[in-house]
């Protein structure tokens, strides 16, 4: 089985099927000796019937009891053999199915990271979270076919040639029967997929809205929209719950006729070996051995039905991995340096020309089209955005990520002290010695000449009260994405982080949504006196942080409808009045 830091190799993405037949590959030994041992042991299922009618005709009818004894024995034997074969061919099915897991979770991870933060704009999180839980263990669960799969292929075979030396006809009425089971349920498995298909892109929408919902509850709750929501969750739950009796209907199908025919194939074969012993053709052991190796191909057969059933299903998982793998992350192919001095900004496809030094705001109905603005100045997505005439994506990714820095709003934090989720400087350890000892701040306390920049952080962002609430300080841990803090403290959180890194430009979406008024008036004044000389975007529909910006851009359908101070857009476009202005009292104040 895979080890937990073995690389998990280059997988297959040419399509669903190569990425299952790659799975396979990559543990030959362990796939043949699952192939042999699922063999064997239908194999030897096969063999108790032949020895039981052996027993009868050599044994019981003529009255030789050491003969009878003998095949006893060997049928004994062969029962305790095969019940071994079973568990060593359970535990190494177990195994494929185990590594097909861990593998294919490796490489997802490893995607993942390679899209770095181009994660979110590529994929929802939704669709990250769906194949996790559900398609990797579908597609672990597909390889059965492996094993016990191969082996219902190899004992079918078997019995067709026992059946042929004892009745050609009986053989026959076999080698055409089963075959036709399989084609009967066929065109099932294939409506089959498409139900699965469609299953599982609403269940990855329905979990990216679960996702949504949980991060945004308290905010949605004193919005008063919560009420909304719920009813659009409930209705996404309903349709993806009729989605799930369709594919239930076929699942049904399938296996309801998976065992039901061979069970009627088995009394149609029964019949007719019953008039062939009364007719005398074959004997009467005869009839019990056709009996038992029909009895027998209703396991083989119900295995070929579970396993179509399994790799269709692992054929629609594979497909969303597949998909998921060919995503590239965004091309670095620039050759030009960039400016040596701060420098102006420009996006051609919306209009907004960011001065170097200045605090400039995007305001628009829709956020995503202002986010979307940030993302090509940041250079998150291919775009004709330039820096100082020079397109950004001539311009080397590194040059670019060590100057622009992008503060989403829903950024990652990472479980671990505070300090280290804003990425501040780490405090000595106290058991370092008597010098690290004396230069030992208190607790959630640097040293004084690194204590400057994130005191003005933590004021800029008006987080200190935050500090001041924990127990430990910045040396207090917090839960992955912060989970133990309110909405507006990760905020102020991700915020701090971003104004320690001090970038030459800042693009900053909605930093001060989660904010009560007091607290965003204070962060909005805060944050130009520490941003002054350095270029500063922020996206918000907030007059109180729009007051202090010294351009404004309005957005329609992602382009420029007006530029200007937020009081001169007051006064002069309705529609950007209409957007901030929160009721008619706050528009007089703002004036």
């Amino acid at each position: 089985m895979i080890d937990a830091y073995e690389e998990p190799g280059e997988p297959d993405c040419r399509g669903g099927a190569r990425y299952l037949w790659w799975l396979v590959r990559c543990q030959p030994g362990r796939s043949l000796a699952g192939a042999v041992l699922g063999s064997v042991w239908m194999v030897l299922l096969a063999a108790t019937p032949y020895l039981l009618s052996r027993a009868i005709d050599e044994g019981l009818e003529p009255g030789d009891r050491p003969a009878l004894v003998g095949w006893t024995a060997a049928l004994f034997a062969v029962g305790v053999c095969n019940a071994w074969l079973g568990v060593m061919r359970h535990r190494t099915m177990t195994r494929v199915r185990m590594d097909a897991n861990f593998r294919t979770v490796k490489v997802v991870v490893a995607q993942s990271v390679r899209l770095g933060a181009a994660l979110r704009r590529r994929v929802g999180s939704g669709e990250v979270v769906t194949i996790g839980v559900g398609d990797v263990q579908t597609i672990s669960q597909s390889l059965t076919v492996v094993g016990p799969g191969v082996g219902a292929v190899v004992a079918y075979l078997v019995v067709a040639g026992l059946l042929l030396s004892i009745s050609p006809l009986i053989a026959s009425v076999v080698l055409l029967g089963i075959p036709l089971i399989v084609v009967v349920v066929g065109p099932l498995l294939a409506r089959l997929q498409g139900a699965e298909a469609e299953y599982r892109e609403r269940q990855s929408v329905l979990t990216a809205r679960i996702a949504d919902l949980a991060g945004g509850l308290r905010v949605l709750n004193g919005l008063g929209g919560k009420g909304l929501f719920a009813d659009a969750f409930e209705r996404d739950s309903q349709r993806l719950r009729r989605q799930g009796y369709r594919v239930g209907a076929v699942t049904s199908w399938v296996q309801a006729l998976g065992v039901g025919l061979p069970t009627l194939f088995l009394a149609v074969v029964t019949w007719l070996a019953a008039r062939l012993a009364a007719q005398g053709t074959i004997s009467i052991g005869e009839l019990v051995a056709v009996y038992g190796f029909v009895a027998v191909l209703v396991g083989p057969v119900a295995f070929w039905v579970e396993c179509g059933y399994q790799i269709s299903r692992g054929l629609v998982a594979a497909r969303r991995v597949v998909r998921f793998l060919q995503l590239q992350p965004l091309a670095d192919t620039g050759t030009r340096d960039a400016p040596a001095r701060p420098s102006p900004l420009h996006d051609p496809q919306s209009g907004v020309r960011v001065l170097p030094g200045s605090l400039t705001a995007l305001a628009c109905a829709r956020p995503s089209d202002a986010e979307s603005v940030v993302d090509r100045l940041g250079r998150y997505l291919p775009s004709r955005a330039t820096w100082c005439g020079i397109p950004l994506d001539e311009i080397p990714l590194p040059q670019i990520r060590r100057r622009i820095l992008v503060a989403d709003h829903e950024a990652d934090l990472f479980a671990g002290t505070l300090r280290e989720a804003i990425g501040g400087p780490q405090a000595p350890h106290r058991g370092a010695g008597n010098h690290a000892r004396h230069l030992a701040p208190a607790p959630g306390h640097p040293p004084a000449d690194e204590e400057a920049p994130v005191t003005r952080a933590l004021r800029t962002a008006a987080a200190e009260d935050i500090v001041q609430a924990l127990p430990d300080g910045l040396d207090s841990l917090i839960d992955a994405q912060a989970r133990n803090l309110s909405g507006g403290q990760r905020q102020r959180i991700r915020l701090v982080r971003a104004l320690l890194a001090d970038p030459e430009v800042l693009l900053a979406v909605e930093p001060t949504s989660a904010l009560d008024a007091h607290t965003e008036s204070r962060v909005a004044q805060r944050l130009r006196a520490a941003r002054r000389g350095r270029t500063t975007v922020i996206t918000t529909t907030s007059p109180l942080v729009l007051d202090h910006a010294d351009t404004v851009y309005y957005l329609v359908d992602g382009k420029v409808a007006a530029a200007g101070g937020h009081r001169e857009l007051l006064d002069t476009e309705p529609g950007y009045r209409a957007l901030v202005a929160r009721d008619a009292d706050a528009e007089e104040v703002v004036r």
